[in-house]
């Protein structure tokens, strides 16, 4: 029998037993976030003194390990793992510091899965994150006030014994709050910050990266606090199951109940209570370039914008199995955190928002990017609307 877990069923299994068990000061600001960081770790700050600022760790793969549209003194929007921080020790499989923006590659799980050996079996035994997107800093090549460019070279080996010769490059860039080739114009009383990261992998090695063979993928993962009232959003395309496929993959962790799921004239809706660990994803047929969540008791509308080239069908697939299906994998995912069983604690908890760029089959220097825009508005409900229906073509009286 196959089982099918994916990476977030893995890092709540890894940390059961050790002491990774952590939640954010929801009483801390900004300010304090960075301090906390400072004391661990380099961090970069974007947007340094102003009200949107970003803070950025080297250290852990370029991560966005927190934001805030209201300066210093403000609230971060990211999850961060206090103890994982504090405690500064490599743990077995998997090293989680949080952070709303990270670099990942998939697939995770299959036949040309890149976090098992070859031939092993698909169980918490012989899982590994690759140590390039896990353990390994990132080396700073350009950097100013707004943005901050890393890179990375690896080589990584895949359940089929394919190898691959990765460089790896990504910019983190914050967006001014005027630049509304991204943001849109907002009321008077909303608060507002952006950040865009630029993701690409090239094919450093001899050998051109194919299908049967096995090919990577861009994999960027965003951890955000939880709350009672926070929903993900995300708009899908409408159309019949024989046109499009299944409109949701909610079977992850088993069935998303009724009462944490929505589908409603092509918007899913989706509880980021932090309370039941289930996800869901959408495959090429179904997502668009857009998702969001809104945390109704905080006034925080988050938006997330991703490259999704037209066309594009192939995405790899990670369910821990052999998949009839390598490449029928999801575009975009959203992941809540929970606990693991009666009287067992949850990971953060958080919830996320994730996003894949399509297979990389590439030649020898070729590359592939992906770009992934995160928003963060606080303010009225009414103005956040305004934005929501411009951005995620919703209202949030729909919620």
């Amino acid at each position: 029998m196959t089982t099918t877990i994916t990476a977030t069923a893995l890092l709540l299994l890894v940390i059961t037993g050790c002491s990774s068990f952590a939640t954010s000061r929801e009483s801390r600001t900004f300010g304090e976030d960075v301090e906390f960081l400072r004391a661990h770790t380099d961090v970069i700050v974007l947007g340094k003194g102003t009200s949107a600022e970003v803070v950025v760790a080297p250290k852990w793969q370029g991560r966005v390990m927190t934001s805030t549209a209201r300066g210093d003194s403000g609230a971060g929007y990211g999850w961060i793992n206090d103890a994982w921080v504090e405690a500064g020790n490599v743990e077995p499989h998997i090293n989680i510091p949080g952070g709303e923006d990270r670099f990942w590659m998939g697939p995770e799980g299959g036949q040309y899965a890149i976090f098992f050996p070859k031939g092993a079996s698909f169980d918490l035994d012989h899982w590994q994150t690759p140590p390039c997107i896990d353990t390994e800093a990132y080396e700073v090549v350009e950097r100013d006030d707004s943005h901050v460019t890393f890179r990375h070279r690896a080589s990584v080996v895949n359940y089929a014994g394919s190898r691959f010769d990765v460089e790896i490059r990504r910019t983190v860039r914050q967006i001014e709050s005027n630049n509304k080739q991204y943001v849109p114009t907002t009321g008077p009383d909303v608060k507002c910050v952006a950040y865009q990261t630029e993701n690409s992998i090239t094919n450093v090695g001899t050998n051109a990266w194919t299908k049967d063979s096995g090919l990577l993928s861009i994999w960027i993962l965003g951890m955000f606090k939880p709350s009672p009232d926070a929903t993900v959003i995300v708009p899908f395309v409408e159309g019949s199951e024989a046109e499009r496929g299944r409109i949701v993959n909610d079977a992850y962790f088993g069935k998303v109940p009724e009462d944490r799921l929505r589908i409603d004239r092509g918007v899913l809706y989706f509880k980021g209570d932090g309370q039941h660990r289930s996800k869901i994803g959408l495959g090429p047929r179904r997502a668009k370039s857009v998702a969001g969540s809104f945390d109704a008791s905080r006034n925080v509308l988050t938006v997330v914008v991703y490259s999704k080239p037209d066309g594009a069908s192939d995405y790899v697939n990670s369910m821990w199995e052999l998949q009839r299906e390598p490449y029928g994998g999801d575009v975009v995912n959203s992941y809540n955190d929970g606990p693991l069983g009666p009287g067992k604690k949850p990971l953060g908890p958080f919830y996320e928002i994730e996003t894949s760029s399509p297979a990389a089959a590439l030649k020898p220097g070729q590359s592939l990017e992906h770009v992934h825009t995160t928003m963060h508005f606080e303010g009225p409900r009414a103005q956040l609307d305004a934005i929501s229906r411009d951005l995620l073509g919703v209202t949030l009286d729909r919620k």
